[in-house]
């Protein structure tokens, strides 16, 4: 079983939605992510260099998804799923994605996913 970084909570306003008025605001979504890595090394040395940086994970995110400007957050989360896989050599992560403001009636909807291999 691997070690996962988590990274809860990320907010950014981003251009998201299918209907004409949401095409031209920026809507609150909440992003979380779980990523596989083997945390012997940093655990071992105590050093970044043997970590994910999830500050740079973070920032690499946050602002990808404010850029964009898809009208699914499903696509957006494969989107991202794809970038974090390729800039930073995670082998699998989980990718969620909540929009608070989507459902009056709801504190949000959302999609969960999972890309890669479990390491």
């Amino acid at each position: 079983m691997p070690d996962k970084i988590l990274i809860h909570g990320l907010r950014v306003e981003t251009v998201i939605g299918v209907y004409d008025w949401e095409r031209t605001i920026r809507q609150p979504l909440v992003i979380d992510l779980e990523l596989a890595t083997d945390a012997s090394g940093a655990a071992a040395t105590d050093q970044i260099s043997h970590a994910l940086d999830y500050a740079a994970i973070s920032s690499r995110v946050m602002e990808e998804a404010a850029a964009s400007s898809f009208q699914l957050i499903e696509t957006l989360a494969e989107h991202l799923a794809s970038l974090v896989l390729r800039e930073f050599g995670v082998g699998w992560l989980q990718v969620r994605i909540m929009k608070p403001t989507a459902v009056p009636d709801a504190d949000g909807v959302g999609v969960v996913i999972e890309r890669g291999l479990p390491q």
